[in-house]
């Protein structure tokens, strides 16, 4: 495929030219050096995260959402290996998600028309943040028009017109599970593959000598078809973020019709979860220049993540409101809404900080003073040197990833809305947390690897990760 880069005045051109395997071998970018303890986690998670899912889904559509009686279901019999293989044998047979073709016809009509309307929806065009071989890559900025496309059909199609009823995603969850769990190996088989046979920017790939770990993390950095239709963008904003609003409205219009109403909680939850999607849209541009895209490759992890883990765990509180329906006191309610608001607050203004910097290349002020800045330089492995800037001023001068704090206060209102009394629903919060603190120590090592001594100069600077005097 031919390789696509940002087109700029003369003087400012990137001349990108073929890495040699000398110059690959040490460039920032995703670790190609792992020892057998991360291989080994690497395929536990494989083949236990899909297995995680359906026991989160079991618990929820067979016990209430309890995350202890599907276990003690399983041992029900005793402990003894014969028990434990009949106790097994009851628990899939009445209650394990089984294929249907309404969930695969369902799940594979959903893929095609959000591929439909990533290719064919008009957009501006952004550009991502420069890969370790040098590429700027262009990307289709439609997400916020396909989202309202999309959430205007499925309204206007089944509150309006009747040809389905709205909670169809809801009735057809274990089945829509099933498929998208094909769907999720496939496209990392067929991402694995398609970085040996035909890649899209073979500099930009990354080969650990693990199948294991280069299938779970991924070879290719920017896998495409044709021009502008990027694997990253597309599965985790189309069939993914889109997906996780309609979702919850689905699983709303179910608890409707369970109990005659829907609940506050369930409003609520809806509502910081609109928010949270129509805001990653709006600053889709933004987007670009995260980790996801901006730094990791394309393997089960995002690939998988993207087609499953995304849009079933990250909804699980309404699926918990569906079979626990919670009312919530209007002071709770409010104090709810506002620690979601201000976490929403802290999460834009702290990217908005850094946007500005960049834009303005550090000449503007932050909390009414000069911004403080670190300029730096790199090497991509095409040898050439670039510049680029470390914000140290105004919530950035807090900690290096103070955005993070935002992320986790909306995180947990939304998990707020559901009570107090199951574990399950509060899984976001926890998965949340072991995530951004991982990021946190991924993002360390690249930018390390990236900025050499200027990174070492910003974290004397700016010496807390993410919460000021705590860590």
């Amino acid at each position: 495929m031919a390789v696509t880069q940002r087109k700029r005045p003369q003087s400012d051109k990137l001349d990108v030219k073929p890495a040699t395997s000398a110059q690959t071998g040490k460039t920032w970018g995703r670790a190609r050096d792992v020892g057998s303890f991360t291989i080994t986690c690497s395929a536990i998670i494989m083949a236990t995260c899909p297995l995680m899912v359906v026991y989160f889904w079991m618990a929820c559509t067979s016990f209430q959402c309890s995350l202890a009686a599907p276990f003690e279901k399983l041992t029900s019999r005793g402990f003894s290996l014969v028990a434990l293989e009949h106790g097994l044998e009851d628990l899939v047979k009445d209650n394990f998600p089984t294929p249907t073709k309404e969930g695969f016809q369902l799940y594979f009509a959903w893929l095609l028309f959000q591929a439909a309307l990533y290719a064919f929806l008009p957009g501006k065009i952004g550009y991502g943040q420069m890969t370790p071989a040098g590429y700027t890559l262009p990307y289709v900025v439609n997400g916020l028009l396909a989202w309202v496309v999309t959430h205007a059909l499925f309204i206007g199609a089944s509150l309006g017109l009747g040809l389905f009823p709205a909670s169809i995603i809801h009735d057809h969850w274990g089945g829509l599970l099933i498929a998208a769990n094909v769907y999720g190996y496939f496209l990392t088989i067929f991402s694995y593959l398609k970085a040996y046979i035909a890649p899209s920017h073979k500099e930009d790939r990354k080969f650990s000598g693990s199948i294991v770990y280069d299938m779970f993390m991924g070879i290719e950095f920017n896998p495409r078809l044709g021009k502008y239709f990027d694997f990253k963008l597309f599965h985790n904003g189309r069939p993914g973020i889109v997906a996780w609003t309609l979702i919850n409205f689905s699983f709303a219009v179910a608890q409707w019709q369970r109990i005659g109403y829907v609940t506050n909680s369930m409003v609520l939850l809806n509502f910081l979860h609109w928010v949270y999607v129509i805001d990653f849209f709006i600053n889709e541009d933004w987007y670009l220049r995260t980790i996801d895209i901006a730094h990791d490759h394309f393997g089960f992890y995002l690939s998988w993540g993207d087609s499953v883990w995304l849009p079933f765990m990250y909804t699980l509180q309404s699926h918990f409101l569906v079979r626990n329906p919670v009312d919530m006191s209007w002071p709770w309610f409010t104090f709810v809404s506002v620690l979601g608001l201000s976490g929403y607050y802290i999460f834009r203004a702290v990217n908005h900080q850094k946007d500005i910097v960049r834009r303005t290349d550090g000449h503007c002020k932050i909390w009414g003073r000069p911004a403080k800045v670190i300029r730096t330089e790199f090497i991509t492995s095409d040898g050439k040197t670039h510049k680029s800037l470390l914000l140290c001023s105004g919530f950035w001068g807090l900690s290096r990833h103070f955005n993070y704090v935002g992320d986790l206060l909306i995180s947990l209102a939304m998990c707020l809305t559901c009570g107090s009394g199951y574990l399950l629903p509060y899984f976001y919060i926890i998965y949340m947390t072991i995530l951004l603190m991982q990021r946190v120590h991924r993002d360390h090592e690249r930018c390390k690897g990236k900025y050499g001594k200027f990174w070492e100069e910003y974290c004397r600077v700016v010496p807390y990760a993410v919460i000021p005097y705590v860590f």
